[in-house]
């Protein structure tokens, strides 16, 4: 945990980080996992209309070469991205986007997933004075060591020197 000291004996939590906290190489566990429930994987498919039958009928994933329902790789990506918020982007002016994603490995109801994100490289961004451009590679394991999903993600951040 980050405290910003404001004024007398009052601070403010802060997460994330800005530019210059980020170094290419680093690599950040984070914390804490998440058990993927029933119900997260149904309501999301279904939110999303994703009407995969693989996804939200028992009966029908139980005959796939799975032997069982998969959980919809939009919700791996979704929950592994978010487990790195509060160490990388939490202070982020903005997502950039997200590129090769890569599933490894199905994600079944009842794992639990935790994320590692490595910082592949950064830049001062060319458009936006006092702003620069991060850009991390994050894997997603399951509890049982399987890595299920792996991206890289970039997020605009403050500097906090000026030229």
């Amino acid at each position: 945990m980050t405290l910003r000291h404001i004024q007398g004996n009052e601070y403010q939590e802060e997460h994330g980080g800005d530019y210059e906290d980020f170094e290419p190489g680093m690599v950040i566990r984070h914390w804490p996992g998440r058990t993927i429930s029933e119900t997260d994987n149904t309501w999301l498919t279904l939110l999303t209309m994703n009407q995969n039958p693989l996804h939200f009928d028992e009966h029908y994933g139980g005959g796939s070469e799975y032997g069982r329902m998969l959980v919809n790789s939009g919700i791996t990506l979704c929950l592994v991205g978010g487990m790195t918020v509060q160490a990388l982007s939490a202070r982020a002016v903005a997502n950039l986007g997200w590129d090769r994603v890569r599933l490894r490995e199905p994600v079944f109801v009842g794992d639990t997933l935790y994320a590692t994100s490595r910082i592949l490289h950064k830049r001062p961004s060319r458009s936006r004075p006092g702003q620069g451009i991060v850009t991390v590679e994050t894997t997603g394991t399951k509890s049982t060591g399987e890595t299920v999903i792996v991206f890289e993600r970039s997020f605009l951040v403050r500097c906090r020197e000026q030229d």
